[in-house]
């Protein structure tokens, strides 16, 4: 079999803001992307793929063959193997698609204020999505075990019954001890309203370089999926070529002659962790816009055995 699975499991460090690309009517003017059928946060496997590319490459140091096209499309080149490349020659452009596929970070826990402390929401459908099935709970209600002793329990403005206990048993050994046991569950009807009545939203201001003072009518505000959410991505390796280049002493002369500097010491046995080692700088560098702001920041906690 040509091609395998791999699952990561992500915690925003940051919020983290990848836009729509404009501005809508409503409580702000830069909202964030979501699932057209339930409406919830995700990031999409496009600004994923742009991002862990660029930082893969940075960590090779092959600049050249972090952005969209002017590769150096050399077979040894394990970005350029990966996620494929677009290369001038002459008049003529020459391509070749990667053997990577990247999906989009989907919402597993969201965390949420209330009266007894910080509580991460999950649903059934999130949780199944997951790979946890079984999981039920009422429309209107939730369940959780150790966050209060109460039979209520507010989640932001929305206060819940409590309907039993939530048993996860160890479905999340990944998850930190601390959010695994504050873990409550709700109906997907309420954890969509959840989740969206409780992103960040940030008001910023344009500042006028020649005064220092803030531009007239320059207000605006954005929103964004809080720190310390849980996300899943699966990244699809159909490596059909059988080729995986690698890293030789005369690529590394090329890559010194290219970038005059050695690559940072990556070697890679395989894509896979090519894909790693560029989202691993996603905990450093960030994840969509805002950056200047504070935003962006997101931490690979495990891959996930599927």
């Amino acid at each position: 079999m040509s091609f395998s699975t791999h699952r990561y499991l992500l915690m925003t460090v940051d919020p983290v803001h990848i836009g729509t690309g404009g501005t809508r009517l409503g409580r702000v003017d830069l909202g964030i992307t979501r699932e057209p059928g339930t409406r919830l946060p995700k990031i999409p496997g496009t600004s994923l793929s742009g991002a862990i590319r660029q930082y893969a490459a940075y960590r090779y140091n092959k600049r050249r063959c972090a952005g969209k096209d002017n590769h150096c499309g050399n077979d040894a080149c394990p970005i350029c193997y990966t996620f494929g490349f677009v290369k001038s020659e002459g008049s003529k452009q020459k391509a070749h698609s990667g053997v990577v596929s990247i999906g989009d970070a989907r919402l597993l826990l969201f965390p949420v204020y209330s009266m007894a402390g910080p509580v991460w929401v999950a649903s059934p459908s999130a949780l199944a999505d997951f790979g946890i099935e079984g999981q039920n709970v009422s429309a209107d209600q939730a369940r959780w075990s150790d966050i209060t002793d109460q039979p209520y329990l507010n989640l932001g403005w929305l206060m819940v019954e409590k309907e039993g206990d939530l048993d996860l048993g160890n479905a999340l050994p990944h998850v930190p001890a601390p959010t695994r046991e504050r873990v409550a569950l709700v109906s997907d009807k309420l954890f969509s309203q959840v989740v969206n009545s409780n992103l960040e939203v940030r008001t910023s201001v344009s500042i006028n370089p020649e005064t220092g003072a803030a531009e007239d009518k320059a207000l605006f505000t954005y929103e964004a999926i809080p720190r310390a959410a849980f996300l899943w991505l699966d990244v699809v390796v159909d490596d059909y070529r059988g080729a995986f280049p690698v890293t030789s002493k005369q690529y590394d002369q090329e890559s010194e002659q290219d970038n005059a500097g050695d690559n940072l010491g990556q070697t890679w046995s395989q894509p896979a962790g090519v894909v790693a080692a560029g989202l691993e700088w996603a905990e450093h560098l960030g994840i969509g816009g805002m950056g200047t702001r504070g935003f962006g920041r997101m931490r690979r906690i495990a891959e996930v055995q599927r």
